[in-house]
């Protein structure tokens, strides 16, 4: 059985989809971007800050599920330019304990919604 789970501490879904899916214990997140939830403007400043604030939406949606980023196992980065990706990787890495961090690929795209600059998924397990 599913469960949508829903938080207005994240940006609403812009399409036929839901912010994540429990199913089991496991919870499936949808890409998030840099909307500021709030406003729904996107932060794209630098890509750093944009980086962050998609790490932000993440851990609304992990928050909502009750889990926290411990919980993640596998994390998928979306780049539309692979030069970000040191500063993307360095603000990512804040989140994660390097010795516990889940398995990740990180991908260069020709694009992404909104033209951002980098969408993450996550999946977590309680």
């Amino acid at each position: 059985m599913k469960k949508v789970i829903t938080t207005d501490q994240a940006p609403a879904p812009i399409g036929p989809y839901n912010q994540a899916i429990l199913s089991g214990n496991t919870l499936y997140m949808s890409g998030q971007i840099a909307f500021d939830p709030v406003s729904m403007e996107l932060v794209t400043d630098s890509i750093a800050e944009e980086t962050k604030q998609v790490m932000k939406n993440l851990e609304a949606v992990l928050y909502a599920a009750e889990m926290t980023f411990e919980n993640v196992v596998k994390t998928s980065i979306f780049l539309s330019d692979m030069n970000n990706f040191s500063e993307v990787n360095s603000v990512y890495a804040i989140y994660f304990d390097e010795s516990t961090a889940p398995a990740r690929e990180t991908v260069e795209v020709a694009n992404l919604p909104k033209f951002v600059n980098v969408e993450i998924s996550m999946i977590a397990i309680k």
